[in-house]
């Protein structure tokens, strides 16, 4: 797990400025596949319940770090963690703060996540889990757009320039507010 979240941290901290530009409406795009896709894969999956079956620990390596790395590309934890390299220019800090991060969500996720499902495979059946699961999944998809085409990217503000600042002093002193005040 930890190996998993290093590896895609250090993907957002080099890729720092250009993967914090993507644009609102691409990240959107991606997140809602993913979110219809697994929603569609978990909507096919057999009823029956998993059997006790003992998996080689390597192969439980393998699967675990390609779920971790392979998932929710360009979230906000990667966006953020890549905007701050590219702002504070001290990647190796960044990259240390974020997998610290990510390697607490994940054991607290694993923690909570054993408790939960023993109490689920006791006291519910597993086609209500996967009706439960699709239909969050289906929501967030949806959810993900209407947030995107809802709050539309603004244009960022032009910067303003020296002249403009100091043609603002010659005319009168600036109040605390930005405001010209002539005397």
């Amino acid at each position: 797990m930890a190996i998993a979240f290093m590896a895609k941290m250090a993907v957002a901290v080099l890729a720092g400025k250009a993967l914090s530009q993507l644009p609102p409406l691409l990240v959107a795009a991606i997140t809602t596949v993913n979110f219809f896709a697994i929603a569609y894969a978990l909507w096919r999956k057999p009823d029956r319940r998993e059997s006790r079956k003992e998996y080689p620990t390597q192969q439980a390596m393998m699967v675990s770090f390609a779920a971790i790395f392979f998932s929710e590309w360009g979230d906000i934890g990667q966006v953020t963690a890549a905007t701050m390299a590219a702002r504070f220019g001290s990647p190796v800090l960044v990259w240390a703060g974020a997998v610290g991060a990510m390697i607490t969500k994940g054991a607290l996720a694993t923690l909570a996540g054993g408790g939960i499902r023993r109490w689920t495979q006791q006291h519910v059946s597993p086609k209500t889990v996967r009706y439960a699961a699709v239909g969050v999944l289906l929501l967030l998809g949806l959810l993900s757009v209407a947030e995107t085409l809802a709050d539309p990217p603004t244009a960022p503000s032009r910067p303003r320039l020296q002249s403009e600042s100091g043609a603002r002093h010659r005319m009168g002193r600036t109040s605390a507010g930005g405001s010209v005040q002539t005397s």
